[in-house]
């Protein structure tokens, strides 16, 4: 069940924005989708613009978002890649509402196919038959091409003792690397390491050892447990034509585990 909150913005911004005849539609996406939403989770809406007015709108959209309810903060989402969207937090209570605004011709191209919560002539509705939703995978490829760098990396910044720069970067493999073939494995969207623990039990046990202290000796643990649960999964998703650069590992590998000396 919707929480009372989240179903009362949800409602208001139906409300507001089919009264404006710049917009085709509004859609919700993420826990809406599965049904999980709950206390804790912020709201996906995806704002579906006539073309001709794109640009209009996107000049004005934190007014309209502050139209929507006690805005008290609101950024663009350049950081994760996507310009059209604007993060915001409204409030009190707290509520976390990620607005996207993207035009009605760009709208077939998405990752998820979001619920309609309302719509202009089906105008939405058309649009997503057009073309699948694409979720990104990643490559294996490009991760090995990569992988093996990013260990001596991680173990140069250990030789100066930069623990920090070493914890951060063991997040970053852990987020980036493990965690979505992880998620993959169990048959999950690869989403970082989001609900990891429920959506992969088993592996996200053995996680829990990627966890560093503040010391040399920690980020080399981690940084082996890490290696170990990459090449478990490289060999569940390689094909015939993956190339495994060995050396790399075998000399990355070495030089980390020179470091313990």
């Amino acid at each position: 069940m919707i929480p009372d909150l989240h179903q009362k913005f949800i409602d208001k911004a139906v409300a507001y924005f089919s009264k404006d005849s710049r917009f085709d539609g509004i859609a919700a996406g993420g826990s809406y989708i599965t049904g999980e939403m709950d206390d804790f989770s912020d709201i996906d809406f995806i704002i579906v613009i006539k073309p001709e007015h794109y640009q209009e709108v996107m000049n004005e959209r934190k007014l309209m978002a502050s139209d929507l309810g006690n805005l008290l903060s609101a950024f663009t989402g350049e950081h994760v890649g996507e310009p059209r969207l604007l993060i915001c937090l409204y409030g009190p209570p707290l509520l976390h509402v990620d607005l996207k605004f993207v035009s009605l011709d760009d709208f077939p191209h998405r990752v998820e196919d979001p619920v309609i919560l309302w719509e202009r002539d089906e105008e939405l509705s058309k649009r997503m038959t057009e073309e699948e939703a694409v979720f990104p995978y990643p490559d294996l490829q490009w991760i090995e091409d990569r992988f093996w760098v990013w260990i001596h990396y991680a173990g140069t910044k250990l030789g100066r003792n930069e623990i920090f720069e070493t914890i951060e970067f063991i997040s970053f493999l852990r987020q980036s690397v493990i965690g979505p073939l992880v998620l993959m494995k169990n048959h999950k969207l690869p989403r970082g390491v989001r609900k990891i623990e429920v959506d992969a039990p088993e592996e996200s046990s053995r996680l829990r050892q990627t966890i560093v202290e503040y010391n040399k000796q920690s980020c080399i643990r981690s940084l082996e447990a890490l290696t170990a649960l990459y090449l478990e999964l490289r060999e569940k998703f390689a094909t015939d034509a993956f190339e495994k650069k060995d050396e790399a590992q075998k000399y990355a590998v070495d030089y980390l585990m020179s470091l313990k000396e």
